[in-house]
């Protein structure tokens, strides 16, 4: 299998970690989306990232397709419940940590592709909002628990370790770790993991 995708991007990571985690080896191919030359529509038509390339030729996208099916080709350290609520909640925090990098994902394009005359502060308020939001959600399902989740590791502390990566690199100046000390807390904990050291996005 070959996954392709891009050093930073939160969704691709979250995928790498998961078959990191799941001891499964892919090699990864790094595309840039937003160049001319890309052919990352020839197997996404939605010319996103991560997108898996099968042995068969056959390929899957988006990140939580991926990582639901990464979870079904091995026993090892099972991700996600197989069933019912405690699935739903698990596959909730991901919904949860994805809608906050979607959020700030859509403030750095307006940041990037408009010109500063151009911008809408409202739009960027309603986005950083969500992101706002999100967090006070995500420190507050946490609490003083060691796991997003029940007591054991689990996709939704991948996602949530994911989102709050991607804003320490691209939202610096996001006060979040102060703010949610326990979440600051639980980022740490992840970050000493192999998974998450072994794809920690390049600075530039």
């Amino acid at each position: 299998m070959k996954i392709i995708g891009s050093l930073t991007s939160p969704f691709v990571r979250k995928v790498r970690i998961v078959m990191a985690e799941k001891k499964i080896d892919a090699e990864l191919v790094v595309e840039n989306v937003w160049d001319a030359s890309s052919t990352i529509a020839e197997f996404n038509p939605l010319s996103k990232v991560p997108c898996l390339l099968m042995d068969d030729g056959g390929a899957m996208f988006d990140s939580r397709v991926i990582a639901e099916y990464i979870d079904t080709l091995s026993p090892v350290g099972k991700l996600i419940p197989n069933t019912g609520r405690e699935r739903a909640a698990v596959k909730t925090w991901e919904a949860l940590a994805d809608g906050v990098i979607d959020a700030g994902i859509l403030v750095r394009l307006e940041k990037t592709f408009r010109d500063e005359s151009e911008q809408s502060s409202k739009w960027l308020n309603r986005q950083m909002a969500k992101v706002n939001k999100g967090l006070e959600t995500m420190a507050n399902g946490l609490g003083t628990a060691k796991w997003c989740h029940g007591n054991q590791f689990s996709l939704a502390d991948i996602t949530v370790g994911c989102a709050l990566g991607w804003l320490e690199l691209r939202f610096p100046n996001l006060d979040w770790k102060t703010q949610h000390p326990n979440l600051r807390e639980h980022f740490e904990r992840l970050s000493q993991r192999p998974s998450f050291i072994q794809t920690i996005p390049p600075v530039a």
